[in-house]
């Protein structure tokens, strides 16, 4: 299963089309297979449901993402999970388990304008950081 990892540095983002970067990951039989990290490519209306669909992701996730995403998603089959805190190798980790659970949505409507390469402060959750 490929799934896509909002990421900060080794952190998860808040916000899924803010992100700098994100970590692609392809697990099977619960060992990571593949690992890549790729730098956000933008953050236009409906670009990163397609771009992430051609790729075969079955799974998004951040720590937020907005509704009008979440749907888009859904359309493409790939779920999305959200409310995700922490590192990315937490996060790989509860994914080779499968215990990785969402819950409650991170992202703020206008939280860090910008976007990926455009993008210099990313929130990866602590709100005081605005």
């Amino acid at each position: 299963m490929r799934c896509v990892i909002s990421t900060d540095g080794e952190m998860v983002s808040a916000h899924f089309g803010r992100c700098p970067e994100f970590t692609v990951v392809d697990i099977e039989g619960g060992k990571v297979i593949k690992t890549k990290v790729i730098k956000n490519p933008g953050h236009n209306p409906g670009f990163l449901p397609e771009y992430f669909g051609n790729m075969k992701a079955k799974a998004i996730i951040a720590g937020g993402m907005g509704q009008r995403a979440s749907g888009l998603f859904a359309e493409k089959k790939i779920k999305s999970i959200i409310g995700i805190t922490g590192t990315v190798a937490e996060v790989i980790e509860k994914l080779k388990k499968g215990t990785l659970e969402g819950a409650e949505n991170l992202c703020n409507p206008g939280d860090g304008k910008g976007s990926g390469e455009n993008k210099s402060v990313s929130n990866h959750g602590n709100k005081e950081e605005k």
